[in-house]
């Protein structure tokens, strides 16, 4: 949690959330993904400050609990002093306590974030699915939070001035506007309607602007002029070790020696791999996007 520091920007962790929104279709499938279409709405997560601290807390994390889908799952939500955002103790359940920072005491419009993200935890524990090391752990669950519906919560916590600054959280916030705008793509779905943070607008547009690069990148027909342009070059060159640096694409021979190309799913990451013949229309085996490439 950033509180009154700097916060980070750009897109640091871009790779592994990449990583986290291909592991989710791996082990959720697409028709599990799918029952995520709505997000988690503003009314059901408001938290006025002459609501009882205790019994608001308990009814936001019921309702992250229910959107969800966590079944005989019970959240027991506290406050103390401590220096992240919130903590979750990951038990067998079917009780799980949940630690709220004492910021929040007075901070409560922000509770439904910290709950957001503590909850997915219980998700993906349930769901054994982890990353490697505590910080990649820690961006799947952001990742998995926005990406299932409840991650523009996060966003809209960030706010920044001049004179203090907040954000929760381990993605930098156009990071967060990116992962909501993969989201808002694939179900058609517009959450900048409920952010109450110009700041948070504003990331939303960066990562929007970023993930309409992924939609227009050669072999995809919607690529610009420069990279249909290299595209040509490096198909005259042949096939080559893998992916090479600031190129999403890899050529490769197959068993008879033709030429293929590899490139990640704008949707999802899982990489295709497709003849290299002109014009063709592949389907993502793990999403059901159908790509418009030419080879």
């Amino acid at each position: 949690m950033a509180n009154d520091g700097p916060v980070e920007h750009g897109y640091p962790h871009l790779e592994t959330v990449r990583a986290a929104i291909t592991a989710l279709y791996k082990r959720l499938s697409y028709d599990t993904v799918q029952t995520f279409a709505a997000s988690v709405a503003p009314v059901d997560v408001a938290f006025c400050d002459t609501d009882d601290l205790y019994l608001g807390a308990q009814r936001v994390a019921r309702e992250l609990v229910r959107h969800y889908r966590l079944p005989d799952a019970r959240m027991v939500v506290s406050f103390r002093e401590m220096t992240h955002a919130a903590n979750v103790e990951l038990t067998a359940g079917p009780e799980y306590f949940i630690e709220l920072n004492d910021r929040f005491r007075t901070h409560r419009r922000d509770i439904g974030a910290a709950l957001a993200h503590e909850v997915m935890h219980v998700y993906l524990h349930r769901l054994d699915l982890a990353f490697p090391g505590t910080r990649e752990n820690e961006i799947l669950t952001d990742t998995a939070t926005t990406y299932l519906g409840a991650g523009w919560l996060l966003l809209d916590a960030y706010r920044e001035d001049a004179a203090s600054s907040q954000k929760l959280g381990y993605l930098t916030p156009e990071e967060f506007g990116y992962v909501l705008a993969k989201r808002a793509l694939v179900f058609g779905e517009d959450p900048s309607v409920w952010f109450t943070s110009p700041q948070a607008y504003t990331a939303y547009v960066k990562g929007m602007a970023r993930a309409r690069e992924d939609e227009q990148q050669p072999p995809l027909t919607a690529a610009g002029w420069a990279g249909r342009r290299r595209y040509a070059r490096d198909r005259r060159h042949g096939a080559g070790p893998g992916p090479q640096p600031g190129v999403p694409y890899a050529f490769t021979p197959d068993a008879g020696g033709r030429l293929r190309v590899s490139f990640p799913c704008p949707t999802c990451h899982q990489r295709i791999r497709v003849p290299v013949r002109g014009r063709v229309r592949a389907r993502c085996a793990l999403c059901r996007t159908v790509l418009e490439c030419d080879t």
